[in-house]
C-alpha cells in the first residue's frame, strides 16, 4: 500500500506509475437519483499561491498535512468527487483516494493571488487533452470579470476556448465566475445578488456549446434570482472558512432546495474546520445535502 512517505521516491524513480494508476483507477459516477446532490472536495488553492485559511497565512503550505486531510475527507461516505491541480490529483491517485470518485482538474492557475496580473488568469494547469489522458471527468476554470482590467478579457476568451475543448471531448467544464473590482489595490469579489446573476449569465454563454458546462457559484442572498438566470447545473462553492458555520450551513440548506442547485464544491471549509475535525465537518456537510 502506497503511503505519503513513498511519494517522493515514486516521483523520482518510477514517474510512469502515475499515468498507469490514473488509467487503471475505478471511475466515479454521479448518483443514480437525478434529484440527489453531489459533494466535491476542492484543493486547488496552492496552485495559485493561495495558502491561507482564515487567520493562518500558511495553513495549506504543508503538503503532507493537506494530503492527510484530503484522505480523511475523501474516505467519508457521501463524498462524490475531488477537484485539484495535477500534483495533488496525482498524489491522491497514487494513494488510492480517488478510486470511485469523480475527478476534476484545475485549469487556470496563472492568476497568482495578490499579483498585479491576477485577472490575466492564464491556463497553467490542466488542458483538455491532459484531462482526457488522466481519465478525469472534467476541468474547472476560474473566471473573474473586472470591467477595468484588460486581463479579464483575455481570461474570458481563454475560458470560452477551454469550454469548447472540453465539450469536444465530452468532459465537464466547471466554470467559476465572479464580477470583481480592486479596492485599495486588493481584488474583491462582488457578492451582491445582481453581480452574481450577471456573472452567471456571462458564463452560461461561453463557447460554441453549453451542453457540458456546470457553474460553480457563491451562495448569496436571493439565490432564487441566481438560479433563474440559467438552466445550467449550479454547484455552490464553499469559499473562505465562515465565521458563523451554522448560519452558512442554513444558507446552503435553503439554496440546495432549488432544483438547479445540484450540490457543493468546497475545500477549506471541510479540510480546515475550526475544531480540526475533518471527518465531522464532512459528515455534517453530507447530512446537509
Amino acid at each position: 500500500m502506497t503511503t505519503i512517505a513513498d511519494l517522493p521516491a515514486i516521483r523520482l524513480h518510477d514517474p510512469g506509475r502515475i499515468a498507469c494508476v490514473l488509467r487503471d483507477r475505478p471511475p466515479g459516477a454521479l448518483p443514480d437519483d437525478p434529484a440527489a446532490k453531489v459533494l466535491v472536495v476542492a484543493a486547488d488553492h496552492p496552485g495559485r499561491g493561495a495558502l491561507a485559511v482564515g487567520a493562518q497565512p500558511w495553513a495549506m503550505a504543508d503538503r503532507r498535512e493537506l494530503l492527510e486531510r484530503c484522505l480523511v475527507a475523501l474516505a467519508r461516505p457521501g463524498v462524490h468527487g475531488f477537484l485539484g491541480t495535477a500534483d495533488v490529483v496525482e498524489d491522491l491517485a497514487l494513494l488510492g483516494a480517488l478510486d470511485g470518485k469523480q475527478v476534476f482538474g484545475s485549469m487556470n492557475r496563472g492568476g497568482l493571488a495578490g499579483a498585479a496580473f491576477e485577472l490575466d488568469d492564464r491556463f497553467t494547469g490542466y488542458d483538455a487533452d491532459g484531462i482526457v489522458a488522466a481519465g478525469l471527468d472534467g476541468g474547472k476554470m476560474l473566471l473573474r470579470l473586472d470591467p477595468q482590467d484588460p486581463g479579464s478579457l483575455r481570461t474570458l476568451e481563454s475560458c470560452a476556448r477551454a469550454v469548447d475543448a472540453l465539450a469536444g471531448r465530452r468532459r465537464v467544464a466547471m466554470v467559476e465566475p465572479f464580477v470583481c473590482t480592486r479596492v485599495d489595490g486588493h481584488l474583491r469579489n462582488d457578492l451582491s445578488t445582481g453581480a452574481v446573476v450577471r456573472s452567471v449569465a456571462i458564463a452560461s454563454g461561453l463557447g460554441r456549446t453549453s451542453a457540458y458546462t456546470w457553474l460553480k457559484v457563491p451562495c448569496v442572498p436571493g439565490m432564487e434570482r441566481v438560479a433563474a438566470a440559467t438552466t445550467l447545473p449550479l454547484l455552490l462553492l464553499g469559499g473562505e472558512r465562515p465565521d458563523d458555520p451554522a448560519a452558512t450551513h442554513e444558507r446552503w440548506a435553503q439554496a440546495l432546495r432549488l432544483p438547479s442547485v445540484r450540490g457543493l464544491v468546497t475545500g477549506r471549509t471541510l479540510l480546515y474546520p475550526p475544531d480540526g475535525d475533518v471527518a465531522g465537518a464532512v459528515d455534517r456537510m453530507v447530512e446537509l445535502l
